[in-house]
């Protein structure tokens, strides 16, 4: 049986103590709601005993969740004024919590977790994208990561899951699409947040699957980023710019005259695994 957990103070009173107030520059937004932060962390299934990594746990509302459900948390914070409050809570459980000062983009997370390991956070919205662009990317997969459960803006997660044909979909969908599963698991208002942000929140949640084979994700990020980087425009004009794609539109039957959201995750495949040859 889990030892019981521990009698913590309200993160509210944690957070007067330390003087902290959440950072616009950082991005940084806080979660109080201790049963909504508990249901977020049960979104990737059972995590008792799986090491989870958090970026940008901040003052630890959503670290706390994680501990109680029993995951060995790394948490990467960039901002010293909250390793105070994330010092006493790893405190209160022992041997549980490994807080990295740093920025997350600058580190090798497989590296530093030296197991696969599940990622569970309310990232900051300065860095999320990027972040996510970078976990789904690299040629090596399947990746350490055994599942990404990640708070964005309600707008970035929608592109996430978006179908082609919607005005939504986009890179992000057909990066997160191609070799994994992507779903929207919840909704946040922002009125659950401190202090409220201008616009709603989701949590995407995403598994990995088989990388089609003969494809090159670098091939495909770039073959993304020019189609949509001029979605208005046709096939043949956005593509013209990358040797071999207009012929490969023909070879694959692709009318170029099509739009990029016009693509399904499958067709974006088939032209970047013809340009990977």
């Amino acid at each position: 049986m889990a030892d019981p957990a521990p009698d913590l103070p309200p993160l509210r009173e944690v957070i007067a103590r330390h003087g902290l107030s959440a950072s616009k520059a950082l991005g940084q937004n806080f979660l109080f709601d201790e049963q909504l932060l508990d249901r977020i962390a049960a979104i990737p299934g059972d995590l008792q005993d799986r090491a989870v990594l958090e970026i940008g746990p901040g003052p630890g509302g959503l670290t706390r969740a994680l501990l109680r459900a029993g995951a060995r948390v790394t948490a990467i914070e960039m901002d010293s004024r909250c390793l105070p409050a994330l010092a006493e809570l790893g405190e209160a459980y022992p041997g549980q919590l490994r807080v990295m000062q740093g920025d997350a983009l600058k580190m090798n997370h497989a590296e530093l977790m030296g197991e696969p390991f599940a990622v569970l956070s309310n990232l900051p919205y300065n860095v999320g994208t990027a972040l996510f662009v970078r976990w789904l990317g690299g040629e090596a997969w399947p990746p350490e990561w055994t599942s990404l459960t990640l708070m964005f803006q309600q707008e970035v997660a929608q592109r996430i899951v978006a179908s082609p044909g919607s005005s939504a979909y986009g890179r992000l969908a057909v990066l997160a699409q191609w070799r994994g599963a992507a779903k929207l698991a919840m909704k946040v208002h922002r009125s659950a947040f401190t202090p409220p942000p201008k616009v709603m929140s989701a949590i995407v949640h995403v598994t990995p699957a088989d990388m089609p084979g003969g494809v090159s994700a670098r091939v495909l990020e770039r073959v993304t980023e020019a189609a949509f980087g001029q979605r208005r425009k046709m096939l043949r004009q956005s593509l013209k710019g990358m040797p071999g794609a207009v012929d490969a539109l023909d070879t694959l039957g692709i009318d170029p005259q099509r739009r990029a959201e016009t693509l399904s995750v499958d067709e974006f495949v088939s032209l970047a695994r013809a340009l990977s040859c």
